[in-house]
């Protein structure tokens, strides 16, 4: 059967980890690797037993390589995104798409003009219980959307932290747990129920040593006035992970691995006005969800990209869908370091020059007086 020749770009954890899912996708096959860090690309084309390099326009130019991946930390998605997508060759681009929504929208534009496939690694989406849970927000069966919220509380320990350089640095990722562990959330979030208009948020630096946020909670409104929320923290034990959507017609929760759905057949509102009882509500009526099995995960993108580019098949995580997770982060993190509401779609420029100045202000960790940016190479 034809195959997809990939190359990968950033050899970390994700670049890594993607390379050992290729060997079980038979719609496609390792050709290429590359990593800025010799020792890293060297080792890399040894294991996988494919050709290396440094300098991934070298990559990407390779005739035996008909699309690739982009596992390098976030500030350079963009760069190699774009030099790929001019160049023909199709992209899966790692989670976050960008720092900057600016960068984001660049990224987009280039394959819209080019007409050249571009996804994202939001591998989460082929999951069951997410499948099912766009299934409903896309039929609209809740009707009107009235509230919306979402609560992803996790940990992480100063030790993580301290391993790496670049971690938790405006000049290394851009900022903090949203940027780093929130993005699957955010993306989901935003892909069941919609962006807001108007974001008003607090964040904090609370129980980490660290240049970025590790607490971000924020109020939403929507274009037709539904109201939403949403907090973010790597300072919780054990973690939580819900999210709630609330219409006119029904309630969907989602708890962890746990899916409920209720039917409000009279319509919460229409009901409140059409009753004439005081204490009276409506009938709400829980509804099993249907959850069909399917693969998910990393292979789920990696097979699904392939198979858009040899048989058209829809993709699960396009790219343009990305920017809504990167104007969500930027929208927050700007309204929470300013105090100020923020508008969406976010101002570029303002957003653009406030990271710039992040940037100038930040500092690379050291430990043991050793600066970790020289021998790290995980990200994520």
């Amino acid at each position: 059967m034809a195959k997809i020749r990939y190359g990968i770009v950033g050899l970390g954890g994700m670049g890594s980890g993607h390379a050992r899912t290729m060997a079980s996708v038979e719609e496609c096959v390792l050709t290429a690797v590359c990593d800025i860090d010799p020792v890293a690309a060297e080792r890399a084309g040894d294991q996988f037993d494919v050709p290396h390099c440094t300098d991934y326009r070298e990559l990407i130019e390779r005739d035996d390589v008909d699309a690739l991946i982009v596992a390098t930390p976030h500030y350079f998605h963009p760069e190699i995104a774009i030099y790929a997508l001019e160049h023909g060759k199709p992209v899966i681009s790692e989670k976050p798409l960008a720092v900057m929504v600016s960068a984001a929208d660049a990224m987009v534009e280039a394959a819209q003009r080019t007409g050249t496939p571009f996804g994202v690694m939001h591998q989460s989406r082929s999951e069951p219980i997410w499948q099912a849970a766009h299934k409903i927000m896309a039929e609209g069966r809740l009707g009107e959307i009235y509230r919306t919220m979402l609560v992803y509380a996790d940990f992480r320990s100063q030790a993580y932290y301290n391993s790496a350089g670049w971690r938790a640095t405006w000049a290394g990722e851009g900022g903090g747990v949203l940027i780093n562990q929130a993005p699957h959330s955010l993306d989901r979030f935003t892909w069941l129920g919609g962006l807001p208009s108007k974001v008003r948020a607090m964040t904090q630096t609370r129980d980490h040593v660290i240049e970025v946020e590790d607490v971000a909670a924020a109020m939403l409104e929507y274009p037709n006035g539904a109201v939403g929320y949403l907090y973010c923290c790597t300072n919780e034990s054990p973690g939580t992970n819900i999210m709630e959507f609330a219409g006119e017609y029904g309630k969907l929760r989602i708890v962890d691995d746990e899916i409920r759905f209720w039917e409000v057949p009279a319509g919460v509102h229409a009901f409140s006005q059409a009753s004439t009882e005081m204490w009276t509500r409506p009938e709400a009526v829980e509804v099993p969800v249907e959850i069909e099995p399917r693969e998910h995960g990393h292979i789920a993108i990696i097979r699904n990209f392939a198979r858009h580019l040899l048989e058209g098949e829809p993709l699960i995580a396009p790219g343009v869908e990305g920017l809504r997770t990167v104007e969500m982060i930027n929208a927050v993190i700007l309204s929470g370091r300013t105090g100020e509401e923020v508008a969406v779609p976010v101002d570029r420029a303002r957003y653009d020059t406030f990271i710039q100045e992040m940037i100038a202000s930040s500092t690379f960790k050291k430990q043991g007086g050793v600066d970790l940016r020289v021998t790290d190479n995980v990200h994520h």
